[in-house]
């Protein structure tokens, strides 16, 4: 038997703003979770997907720039350098994207699936998803970096996805 497929929150969920509570420890309910998150990764064509963004509020997300996928659990970015400044989109605001100043390079701190701790040094577009994706286990969106005139004229694209949400909901 297959679980049900999992459905992307959309932006006014406030699954989305909720943070994060740190994984215990991985077993079956969160390596399942993480199976079924990286389908609904695939699906959407993304490169990332944090818990939240499915309404769990865990501290795990997935990560796949092209190299294979990552699971990351109770990740904590513990160094950064250099800065670079990309347009960003996520699966639960789709249609639109933000141009987000992030470090170009990190060390993250975290266990895997298989609850093995890491330290690693990520950087390009690998550290982007991270840092994306860590915004999302502490209740933070890419439109929170929009600046006044930007979220000016994101406005009506904003609400018609809360409209969108209450409709799945």
């Amino acid at each position: 038997m297959t679980a049900a497929p999992l459905k992307i929150r959309l932006y006014g969920d406030p699954c989305l703003r909720k943070k994060s509570v740190p994984v215990i420890y991985v077993g079956p309910t969160e390596q399942s979770l993480l199976q079924a998150m990286l389908a609904a990764m695939r699906e959407h064509k993304g490169v990332g997907l944090a818990a939240p963004q499915v309404g769990v509020n865990q501290q795990i997300f997935i990560a796949d720039i092209g190299d294979g996928p990552l699971a990351f659990i109770n990740p904590r970015i513990i160094k950064k350098s250099g800065v670079d400044v990309i347009e960003e989109g996520c699966l639960s605001i789709p249609g639109v994207t933000v141009m987000v100043r992030r470090p170009e390079r990190i060390v993250v701190r975290y266990i895997d699936e298989n609850n093995q701790p890491h330290e690693k040094v990520y950087d390009e577009m690998m550290a982007r998803v991270i840092q994306h994706e860590v915004d999302h286990l502490d209740g933070k969106l890419i439109v929170d970096y929009a600046g006044i005139k930007e979220k000016i004229k994101l406005r009506a694209q904003l609400k018609e996805l809360e409209r969108r949400q209450k409709g799945i909901e």
